[in-house]
């Protein structure tokens, strides 16, 4: 989670909402993609942290599915992301801050609890959560 939190910090120092994920090799401790938010920069709305590092997980691994895999994130995934986590296949999810606004996990959607999701990792959240939320926290107040 330490990665992910300095993906945050580097997506907040760039503009960015402040999240940033890791996909980690459980059984090696490598670290095969890191990300943080884009959206703005690369014009795209799908261009979170979560999706950034799963195609760029994919694209090391060469395979679409990511199966075994812990996937550490700053903040609960939106259904979005929740998608494309079930979809890659990963093994674990561990985040940090809960998302009541727009989380697609334990919150609003709860992607994996619907029957038609194919794929449920293990959910593992409040992961160094008082200190992701801070950023989160932080970076808001200074926007308004």
């Amino acid at each position: 989670m330490r990665i992910a939190l300095d993906e945050a910090r580097a997506a907040r120092d760039r503009g960015e909402t402040p999240v940033g994920a890791v996909i980690a090799d459980p059984a090696t401790g490598a670290v095969l993609a890191r990300a943080g938010n884009r959206t703005r920069e690369l014009s795209d709305p799908t261009a979170h942290a979560e999706m950034l590092a799963i195609r760029a997980a994919c694209a090391a691994r060469g395979s679409e599915r990511l199966t075994g895999l812990d996937l550490y994130v700053t903040l609960e995934p939106c259904a979005m992301c929740a998608a494309a986590i079930a979809a890659a296949r990963i093994g674990r999810l561990c985040y940090g801050a809960s998302d009541p606004k727009s989380g697609g996990v334990e919150q609003g959607a709860r992607v994996f609890s619907h029957p038609q999701t194919h794929h449920r990792p293990e959910v593992f959240g409040g992961i160094a959560e008082t200190e992701a939320a801070e950023l989160l926290r932080m970076f808001f107040a200074a926007r308004r």
